[in-house]
């Protein structure tokens, strides 16, 4: 049989290790090979470790569960010898969510965590690993399937937003040394993240903020700007086109600026067609 491995990624201890104790119990052929106490982490190591299944808590500090799956889905290597993981979402959300996830590829525990479900879930995602090996191993086919069930999931109502909505901004205030420079939105080209900063470039400028580009999203107008990858917002009327590689990838070329963004999995279809 082949070995399984698994990710839990959970931020309470006590929750973490029962987790563990429990699929120690109802699974011991499964090796949990990493704990991870935040979504940064779990992100980093299901990456590094590509396990079989994912456990990702919904609310966790840096990034949410699902932004977890949705960083993995861009980030995924298009490697036939790595499948995609099976992703299992810990929640605490109420019936009416809980219904929303039922109708995705996808599975969920509900806390506090019940041994029957649990084990119902373990059965399930083994016959999944089951059908994945008979199949052969996912492509990028599949990951792009799995990129669209990861969007329709974070539209959910109700789903956990990192920051509540704000005012629209009207200008970036930027600061370089002593002089603070208002910047208006409608002149930056796009937003990259970059740290604990956010990078703001209009046609021949560069400024730096501090603040994370998920705050700013709650701020700017979504009709405006794209959100064309987990890390860069572009302002749609300086898209000039978008361009689709050897290897499938897109990429988008700007009217005021020569470098070229990267079009991640996850935002493919707001170029569909292409």
């Amino acid at each position: 049989m082949t070995p399984r491995t698994a990710l839990i990624a959970e931020d309470e201890p006590l929750l973490a290790a029962h987790l563990r104790a429990e699929l120690a119990q109802i699974w011991p052929e499964l090796s949990v090979v990493a704990m991870a106490a935040n979504g940064v982490q779990a992100r980093d190591r299901a990456l590094e470790l590509r396990p079989d299944v994912c456990f990702l808590d919904i609310r966790m500090p840096g990034l949410t569960g699902l932004e977890v799956a949705r960083a993995l889905a861009e980030d995924w290597p298009d490697d036939p010898g790595a499948p995609f993981p099976l992703l299992v979402f810990v929640t605490a959300y109420d019936q009416h969510a809980v219904k929303a996830f039922e109708l995705q590829a996808v599975d969920y525990l509900l806390k506090p965590l019940g041994l029957a479900r649990l084990q119902s879930c373990c059965q399930r995602l083994q016959e999944q690993l089951s059908r994945r090996d008979a199949t052969h191993h996912p492509g990028a086919g599949d990951l792009l399937a799995v990129a669209r069930q990861l969007q329709a999931l974070l539209a959910i109502p109700g789903a956990p937003q990192p920051l509540g909505v704000r005012p629209r901004l009207e200008f970036i205030t930027a600061q370089t040394g002593l002089t603070v420079e208002m910047v208006p939105v409608e002149d930056v080209v796009y937003f990259e993240a970059a740290d604990k900063y956010v990078r703001v470039l209009t046609a021949d400028r560069e400024h730096l903020i501090r603040m994370s580009l998920r705050e700013l999203i709650t701020q700017i107008d979504e009709r405006c700007f794209w959100q064309i990858h987990r890390s860069i917002l572009v302002q749609t009327r300086c898209i000039s086109r978008a361009v689709r590689d050897e290897q499938g990838k897109l990429s988008v070329i700007l009217r005021q600026r020569s470098e070229t963004l990267p079009v991640s999995r996850v935002y493919a279809h707001l170029f569909k067609g292409i």
